[in-house]
């Protein structure tokens, strides 16, 4: 296929990007000595990266001469030549290569024959989250191991790598002290991560490629289809409706939680950063907070807690269930998939309170007002969801409610939000086909619909994946971890659900061990969508039909 000077100059600026994330990481190889020699090599490469954008722009042929791709380049090198200046030099060459090879156009040339080796890696739904989350997570583990992210001499790999693995994957389990180690440009950084991990880097992709004017492939349809749920014609109009659902919502909770910090004693800028971090942290049901114990502080101020906890729902739930919820109140028809995730999710939040409050009253809730121990329950139900953040010392709760917060936390949330777990209509769907089995019906019928026996095999699936997920992470951390067995249990399943709550095991852990529990989160984070995208492809042929045959299983 022939190309035209535009195509190979877009080529030549693409290498070009790629190549700048590995001198990134040959970077952290040089000693301390030769830093300079380091950054002057990162700041020459990034420059010619730079021009060679401009380059492409400039030879562009036919369509409107667009000013966007000039301009950001030349705020690029005056940027990155400043940056450069006060030692961020590494930070600011990854970002040029990741940005540029976000915004540089795909070759709508390139016939199947000649896919790049990268293809196989992209041109599946399933392939492309895990390498979408994977690219993230080691972006951010380079950006939390710059010297400016962190206070005092800086943090090791392995502890960067579970932080940045915790921020992207939404779970909030920590081995830092985030507001004492993290400068805030640190605290930043964390900040993206969580709202990349927990949006979806594919998501914000599209939206910003929209906005700028540049179509998808057919491919790049194909695949964001899939992995959204949503039809070609919906696909860009659903995308922006998550965009703009959730920045009204983080908007709205960040100037709300902004005035209680700062009535309660907070300066101004560190209200409003604290109830910024605050609310992306709640929606994005991350967990990370700016105070060293959490949310304990505030668990004399239901007005903070409700707030927080409302983020938490409506991050929990789908932005179209979120927008349904008011005609599922008002007792109104809604979509089945909706009613299911409704209905699960306030079943479980009023049978987490309920037990909370009554198991808890005169352990972790001792001490509270009679009002303080309703919110305060209230909130940990919320917040178990996935959420991680804790209003009380969850280390001393008792043996029952732990194991009704085992049961919470492996749930999670809902589909197409923010929250982990196995989701709440796996459970409903689960639940309705027991009941179903119970009665002695042979189908299940909801709302004179009835759920299909492919629907119902994935729920199964995805249910049984998840238990034995969990029972290899218990043992592998058994095996390696010398703490209780009541805390690893309760931090692998706090970790596959994306939780982030703690019992403490977490800070004790070797190395071994926060890479079990990295991978768990990861897991936890990619599993159930990858699954379900999995169990989803479309095969060749029809498979022959067998006879049935009876097994006694009882």
């Amino acid at each position: 296929v022939r190309t035209s000077s535009a195509d190979r100059c877009r080529q030549r600026a693409r290498w070009a990007a790629i190549a700048l994330l590995p001198m990134v990481l040959l970077s952290y190889v040089f000693p301390a000595t030769e830093r300079v020699v380091s950054d002057a090599s990162l700041a020459i490469a990034t420059l010619i990266s730079l021009g060679l954008l401009v380059h492409w722009q400039w030879q562009r042929r036919g369509g409107r001469i667009r000013l966007f791709w000039p301009l950001l380049s030349a705020v690029a090198v005056v940027g990155s030549i400043v940056a450069f200046m006060s030692g961020y030099a590494r930070l600011v060459t990854a970002v040029t290569g990741l940005l540029a090879l976000v915004l540089l156009p795909g070759n709508t040339l390139v016939q199947e024959s000649d896919e790049r080796w990268w293809a196989p890696l992209l041109n599946r739904p399933a392939r492309l989250l895990i390498s979408t989350f994977l690219g993230l997570c080691f972006l951010g583990t380079l950006l939390l191991l710059l010297p400016g992210a962190t206070a005092g001499n800086g943090i090791t790999t392995i502890d960067a790598a579970f932080t940045s693995v915790s921020a992207v994957c939404v779970t909030g389990l920590i081995v830092l002290d985030t507001p004492n180690v993290f400068t805030p440009a640190g605290q930043f950084i964390l900040l993206l991560l969580i709202q990349l991990g927990g949006l979806g880097i594919m998501t914000i992709t599209t939206v910003a490629m929209h906005v700028l004017g540049q179509r998808l492939s057919l491919r790049q349809e194909r695949l964001l289809t899939e992995i959204t749920d949503t039809s070609h014609l919906d696909l860009v109009s659903s995308l922006l409706t998550i965009i703009r659902f959730t920045f009204v919502v983080e908007t709205v909770g960040a100037f709300i939680l902004t005035g209680l910090f700062r009535t309660l004693g907070d300066s101004y800028w560190q209200a409003a950063w604290r109830g910024l971090f605050t609310s992306v942290s709640a929606f994005c049901n991350a967990g990370f907070a700016l105070q060293s114990d959490n949310l304990i502080p505030y668990q004399n101020h239901p007005l903070v807690l409700h707030t927080v906890g409302v983020l938490i729902i409506f991050g929990g739930l789908a932005p179209a269930a979120s927008l349904m919820l008011p005609r599922w109140l008002a007792g109104r028809t809604v979509p089945l998939a909706a009613r299911i995730a409704l209905t699960t999710t306030a079943s479980l939040l009023l049978i987490g309170a309920f037990f909370f409050l009554v198991v808890e009253w005169s352990g972790v809730l001792a001490g509270l007002s009679l009002v303080d121990k309703v919110h305060n329950a209230w909130f940990q139900s919320v917040t178990l969801r996935t959420a991680g953040f804790n209003s009380v010392d969850i280390a001393g709760s008792s043996n029952p409610i732990f194991l009704v917060m085992l049961c919470l936390m492996f749930i999670g949330g809902s589909p197409g939000g923010t929250a982990g777990g196995i989701k709440t209509t796996t459970l409903g769907i689960v639940a309705m086909t027991f009941w179903a089995s119970i009665i002695g019906r042979s189908e299940v019928i909801a709302q004179s619909r009835r759920i299909s026996q492919v629907t119902i095999n994935r729920a199964i699936t995805i249910v049984a994946s998840g238990s034995a997920i969990l029972f290899l992470v218990v043992l592998m951390l058994e095996t390696t971890q010398q703490v209780s067995a009541r805390e690893l249990l309760f931090e692998a399943v706090s970790a596959l659900g994306t939780v982030g709550l703690s019992l403490g095991a977490t800070a004790h852990l070797d190395g071994i061990g926060k890479i079990i529990i990295m991978l768990a989160m990861f897991i936890g984070r990619v599993g159930p969508i990858t699954l379900f995208m999995l169990l989803s492809e479309e095969h060749a042929g029809s498979l022959p039909r067998y006879p049935d045959i009876r097994i006694s299983i009882s």
